[in-house]
């Protein structure tokens, strides 16, 4: 088990918004968390990552483990640089006045493996060659698809090995919607373990081997992708 999460409350000052979930993903994996807005996925990655701080959620009780180590505690800096776990957010937050090519430096900025770095950039040109073809363009003039990419590009720039992926298709037309679905999937059977959450859950399904659904704070469902999208509360909630 790769990463842990166990009886984990979540607030935001007073409001609770996670009621002691807990799931896990094995290395290796695309696990998804399907819900409605609200439901306590985003601010599942937040708990896991330390971002957004200090306004960020609050880990009331409860663990977070990685590699059988709590890292409740962590700072948000050795999530990425220690442990390897790198969050693509919500609404990419690329840096619009830097290059394409700034933008993917600034996630190298503690790392040290010069030679694996190079190979990096090589890896993200490959996967996105719209992002070769614009490496010195300045972010901001990007199409929302080639921001997308250079959000999920960052956050592989870190050297990480697990992804935490936050509506990837959030925007994206949907021509573009399966090629980054198709491209993460190529990422996992390069070894990237993903945890997703995407507003598309039958898209999500199609692509993840497990899915768990929370319902306001609550993990109400669990099973393999292909058994969740042919139940049929699932198809009824998410799936219609």
């Amino acid at each position: 088990m790769l990463l842990e999460i166990k009886d984990l409350v979540v607030r935001y000052g007073n409001i609770e918004a996670l009621h002691g979930i807990s799931f896990h993903v094995n290395e290796g994996e695309i696990v998804t968390l399907i819900g409605s807005n609200g439901a306590g996925k985003t601010t599942t990655l937040h708990a896991i990552t330390r971002v957004p701080p200090p306004e960020g959620p609050k880990i009331h009780t409860g663990d977070i483990r990685f590699q059988g180590r709590s890292i409740v505690g962590v700072e948000a800096h050795a999530i990425v640089q220690n442990c390897h776990i790198a969050l693509a957010p919500e609404g990419r937050h690329i840096f619009g006045n830097l290059t394409v090519e700034e933008n993917l430096t600034l996630a190298t900025f503690s790392r040290k493996d010069a030679d694996q770095v190079a190979r990096d950039y090589q890896r993200v040109y490959e996967l996105f060659p719209r992002l070769a073809e614009r490496r010195s363009q300045r972010s901001e003039s990007l199409s929302g698809g080639e921001q997308q990419m250079l959000a999920v590009g960052r956050a592989l720039m870190t050297g990480c090995k697990v992804i935490l992926l936050d509506e990837p298709s959030m925007g994206l037309a949907p021509l573009l919607m399966y090629d980054m679905f198709r491209t993460l999937k190529k990422l996992n059977e390069q070894g990237m373990t993903i945890l997703l959450i995407e507003q598309n859950a039958r898209l999500a399904l199609k692509f993840a081997h497990r899915a768990y659904v929370l319902d306001t704070g609550e993990i109400v469902m669990e099973g393999s992708a292909a058994a969740l999208t042919e139940n049929p509360e699932v198809q009824k909630a998410y799936l219609g």
